[in-house]
């Protein structure tokens, strides 16, 4: 998918169209784990210095079975690390296919409000809840969003953000 039809330049254009002066720099890399968060947030936040970062990790820590209490332990060290520097979070919560039972599963995503109410970040319940289960939206992996699904998710992200840039 060509990375102008991505959510995030999709928001972009809507802050743009909006008048807010942000820059939405997109870190995120493919494949990429809380761990791996926690070994870049510091030079990104240095490098870049944003108002708010939206933190949108872990849904490949569930798929590779790690610990739900370890991947809401690096999310909580994230988001502390965003608050040292003076940001704000949005955190977008993710779901996983229910691989390895319910129990799991719910703890896994029991783990996005949860932190959201421990750090005081507002959260994006499932980012993909419009769009995941329909196929004709999702990849033939049928985990990723396509380019048909990416204004939906957008929009959803930009309806939990305008209110933070509100009182920005």
């Amino acid at each position: 998918m060509p990375i102008e039809k991505g959510w995030v330049n999709l928001l972009q254009q809507t802050l743009n169209e909006q008048n807010k002066p942000y820059t939405l720099i997109n870190k995120s890399i493919s494949g990429d784990t809380t761990a791996g968060g926690l070994a870049r947030i510091d030079q990104a936040l240095e490098q870049h210095t944003p108002e708010i970062v939206l933190l949108e990790l872990g849904a490949n820590d569930g798929l590779r079975g790690m610990p739900p209490t370890l991947i809401k332990k690096n999310l909580r060290e994230l988001v502390k690390r965003i608050k040292a520097n003076g940001a704000q979070t949005l955190l977008l919560s993710m779901r996983i296919p229910s691989n390895y039972g319910q129990r799991y599963t719910e703890m896994f995503y029991s783990n996005y409000p949860e932190l959201a109410e421990e750090m005081d970040v507002p959260f994006v319940p499932f980012i993909l809840e419009d769009v995941a289960l329909e196929p004709d939206m999702m990849q033939a992996d049928q985990l990723h969003p396509n380019e048909k699904a990416q204004p939906i998710i957008a929009q959803k992200i930009w309806n939990h953000l305008e209110p933070i840039l509100q009182t920005n």
